[in-house]
């Protein structure tokens, strides 16, 4: 049986990804809305429903629209805003975090797909927090450049408009309330929001991230060796 996948924002960025990954699939059938129906809310319920999963790359606001569409009881849904991240109903999809998370997704009807940024520092963290070396409570400073396509088609437009000539390292989040940090803080296991400073960089893709540990305001200092193996441990 060939399943039915409809990506709801197929036009934007995120959608086009998609589409061009699932091109070569023979197992899957995707279903597109026509160019002139693109606003028209009951076609747009018909194919959601219709579907087997339904990929939202959308806004928060237009991907819960979406979910109040979906009436059928059986169509999976794959949301790539961050609306549904931190809801208890919704698998986070970010299958490496524990040991049985890949399961959770496997059997979940409603998956929310993890930010970018956060995985690095859920990777990081999760595990030293869960093995007691660091305490949830500990100030994390967590920093990382990142390419422009992340930023949506305003700022790919504006990079490939200016060329060589656009900013090679821009900071951005200055007021320190970037949409991925309840996600950093839910998943992490921290009970303080880290302080979060970003970065764009003049180039399309690719993401680098560093997390500094304060580690001489602990009252016990974890070695290098026990650091490691607590990551080991838990991605083994």
């Amino acid at each position: 049986m060939v399943a039915k996948i409809f990506i709801d924002g197929e036009a934007g960025t995120t959608g086009l990804q998609i589409r061009e990954r699932l091109a070569g699939r023979r197992d899957l059938e995707v279903i597109s809305i026509a160019q002139e129906k693109r606003k028209d809310q009951d076609e747009r319920k018909r194919l959601l429903n219709l579907a087997d999963v339904a990929i939202l790359c959308l806004p928060d606001d237009a991907a819960k629209e979406s979910v109040r569409l979906i009436d059928n009881g059986t169509t999976r849904i794959i949301d790539a805003s961050t609306a549904y991240r931190v809801d208890p109903n919704w698998a986070y999809g970010f299958a490496e975090m524990d040991k049985d998370q890949a399961d959770k997704i496997a059997a979940a009807r409603f998956v929310a797909n993890p930010g970018c940024w956060p995985q690095g520092l859920i990777a990081g963290l999760r595990p030293l927090i869960a093995a007691g070396l660091i305490p949830a409570d500990h100030p994390v400073i967590y920093h990382g450049i990142s390419g422009y396509t992340g930023g949506g088609r305003p700022m790919i437009e504006e990079y490939v408009a200016e060329g060589a000539n656009a900013s090679q390292f821009m900071p951005y989040g200055l007021t320190f309330q970037h949409k991925h940090v309840p996600e950093m803080t839910f998943y992490t296991g921290l009970k303080r929001e880290p302080l979060f400073q970003p970065v764009v960089g003049n180039f399309a893709q690719g993401m680098t991230t560093s997390l500094p540990l304060q580690l001489g305001t602990l009252a016990k200092v974890p070695t290098g060796a026990e650091i490691h193996a607590a990551i080991a441990d838990h991605f083994a």
